[in-house]
C-alpha cells in the first residue's frame, strides 16, 4: 500500500514510472476520504491544491532533474501558515483564518516539490499532550481508535501511522513530536532549537517551539529535515550554524550505514525509575546498540524532577504574551454585538479560547505579574539553566543519551482528566526541550498491542549523530515497519 511506503520507495516508483505523483496523491486522498472519519487526523484536506501541486511535480519529474522529495505528498500541522488555505491552530479563535503567506517550512518543502495533502489536527494552539483540546474534536490513535494519538502534533503522527501521508510536519515545544510518534508507532524528530525557521509558525512558547517532522523511518526524517533546515533572516531565533551534511542530503538521500558504530551512549538513571512500561524493550535496545559497537553507561541528570514545573511556568508566561494579540479587533474570533471595548476583549477571548488555553494564559499571566515575577518566572529560568547544564555535563562523557519517551503507552480518550496528571505525560521529553537539544523518537516495541518508543538525545547541532544512530538501529529492527489495521 503506497501510504505505508517510505520516501525512498515512493521516489523510486515515481522515477520508474510505476505511478505518477497525481496517481499517488489521488490514492492517498481516497484513503483519507475513506478512513479519516474514524481517525480525525485532518482539520482540512486541501484536495485542489494537492492535485495542482502533484501535476507540477510530475512536470518536474519528466525533466529528469527533480530532487528526491519531488512529487512526495506531505501533511502539515495546522499551525504552519499556508497561503490561501485555512490555518486554524485547532481553535475556534482562528477557525476561519486564511493565512496571507506561507511559513518558511511550507515554502521550502514546496520548493523541493512536495505535495501538500492538507492540515492536520492538533491540541489547540499546541497546548496539550493528547490532541483532546482541539476545537474540531479529538484525533484517534490508528492502533486503537479509543485511545489518544498523543499531542500536540497528534494529527500528524496519526496521519503517518494510518497511511494517509508518508511524512508530516509537526512542532515540538515540550515533547509534541516525540510523544505522538511513540504513541502512534512512527519516527519523529525535534531538531536543535534554531535549526529550522519559526517564521510563519504560529507561536505558543517562542523560546521552546521548534518545527520537526514525522516519517516512516529515519531516512524520511533526514531527507525532510534537510530540506526544512537553514538560516532564515525573517526569524530572529534562527541559527546561522549551517550543517552541510544535513542540508545536502538531497544529493545523497540514503542513510544505509555500513561502517561500525563508535561512541558512548548514556542512560539517565532518573528517567528509568518512574517508567511504567517499556523497561524490557529499552533494555533490548541497549543490547542492540552495544551489539552494533556503542558503549552504554549510566549518567545522571539530577534536576529532571524540576523540569515540569519550570516548563509550565515558562511556557505559560510566553503563551500569555503571544496570545494577547487575539483580542477580537485585528483578526480571529469576534463576539457578536459587543457593548464596549472591554466587553469585546472579554467575550471574544472567552468564546474563542478553549479551557486548556485559558488555563495556561492565566497561569502565565500570574507568573509574570508584579510580586510574582521573581518568585516564579525568574526562578523557572534559573532551573532551566541548571537542566541545560546537566545535559552539557553529561555530554562531556557520552555522545548520545538513550531514554524513554513517555511513562505509558497511549491512554484512553478521556482517561486523564486531571491537568497535572496530563502534564506528567511529558516528564521525559520536556528536559531536552528546555535545553534546546535535538531529540528523536523511534518505535522500539509493542505492549498489549500498542506501540512503544525510544528517545535519543544529542548535543546541540548534532543531528547527524542522532540520525545515523537511529538509522543503524532501524537497519536491525522492524518495529518501524509495523502497520495498524484502520477501519472506517
Amino acid at each position: 500500500m503506497q501510504g505505508f511506503q517510505n520516501i525512498q520507495s515512493l521516489a523510486a516508483g515515481l522515477r520508474a514510472g510505476d505511478f505518477s505523483s497525481v496517481e499517488l496523491t489521488q490514492a492517498l486522498l481516497a484513503r483519507i476520504g475513506e478512513l479519516d472519519g474514524a481517525v480525525n487526523a485532518f482539520i482540512n484536506v486541501t484536495e485542489d491544491a494537492a492535485l495542482n501541486g502533484a501535476k507540477q511535480a510530475d512536470a518536474e519529474l519528466a525533466k529528469g532533474t527533480a530532487g528526491p522529495l519531488c512529487g512526495i505528498p506531505i501533511a502539515h500541522k495546522d499551525l504552519f501558515c499556508t497561503a490561501g488555505e485555512l490555518t486554524t491552530c485547532a481553535s475556534k479563535m482562528l477557525a476561519n483564518f486564511t493565512a496571507p503567506y506561507s511559513a518558511t517550512v511550507v515554502d521550502k518543502l514546496q520548493q523541493a516539490g512536495m505535495v501538500m495533502l492538507g492540515k492536520t489536527n492538533m491540541d489547540e494552539f499546541a497546548m496539550g499532550s493528547s490532541n483532546e483540546t482541539s476545537h474540531f474534536g479529538p484525533c484517534h490513535n490508528p492502533w486503537d481508535l479509543s485511545r489518544v494519538p498523543g499531542g500536540s502534533s497528534g494529527g500528524s503522527a496519526a496521519a503517518v501511522a494510518a497511511g494517509f501521508a508518508p511524512v508530516a510536519t509537526g512542532t515540538d515545544t515540550g515533547g509534541s513530536i516525540r510523544q505522538p510518534a511513540a504513541y502512534c508507532g512512527v519516527s519523529g524528530i525535534k531538531p536543535t532549537y534554531g535549526r529550522v525557521s519559526r517564521y510563519g509558525m504560529v507561536a505558543f512558547a517562542s523560546s521552546l517551539d521548534q518545527a520537526g517532522v514525522f516519517g516512516r523511518d529515519v531516512n524520511d526524517l533526514a531527507l525532510v529535515l534537510g530540506a526544512m533546515s537553514g538560516f532564515d533572516a525573517r526569524d530572529s531565533t534562527s541559527s546561522e550554524q549551517a550543517d552541510p551534511w544535513l542540508e545536502g542530503l538531497s544529493d545523497n538521500p540514503d542513510l544505509n550505514i555500513s561502517e561500525p558504530a563508535k561512541g558512548t551512549i548514556g542512560l539517565p538513571v532518573e528517567y528509568f525509575t518512574d517508567l511504567s512500561v517499556g523497561s524490557a524493550e529499552l533494555e533490548a535496545v541497549r543490547l542492540q546498540l552495544e551489539g552494533m559497537g556503542y558503549r552504554c553507561v549510566d549518567v545522571s541528570l539530577p534536576h529532571t524532577d524540576a523540569a515540569i514545573p519550570a516548563y509550565y511556568v515558562i511556557a505559560g508566561a510566553e503563551a500569555s504574551t503571544n496570545l494577547s494579540r487575539y483580542d477580537g479587533v485585528r483578526f480571529g474570533h469576534r463576539c457578536e454585538d459587543p457593548q464596549s471595548l472591554e466587553d469585546l476583549y472579554e467575550r471574544s477571548r472567552g468564546e474563542g479560547f478553549g479551557g486548556e488555553v485559558k488555563r495556561r494564559i492565566l497561569t502565565g499571566t500570574y507568573a509574570l505579574s508584579v510580586g510574582y515575577y521573581d518568585a516564579y518566572y525568574v526562578k523557572a529560568q534559573k532551573v532551566r539553566r541548571l537542566i541545560q547544564q546537566d545535559f552539557l555535563t553529561a555530554f562531556t562523557k557520552v555522545d548520545l543519551i538513550l531514554a524513554p519517551v513517555a511513562p505509558t503507552t497511549a491512554f484512553a480518550i478521556g482517561g486523564v482528566q486531571d491537568p497535572v496528571s496530563m502534564y506528567q505525560q511529558d516528564k521525559f521529553t520536556i528536559p531536552a526541550s528546555l535545553a534546546g537539544l535535538p531529540a528523536m523518537s523511534l518505535p522500539c516495541g509493542m505492549h498489549e498491542g500498542l506501540p512503544l518508543g525510544l528517545q535519543l538525545i544529542a548535543p546541540h547541532f548534532h543531528e547527524r549523530q542522532l540520525l545515523e544512530c537511529g538509522a543503524r538501529y532501524q537497519q536491525q529492527s522492524d518495529w518501524h515497519t509495523q502497520q495498524p489495521q484502520v477501519r472506517a
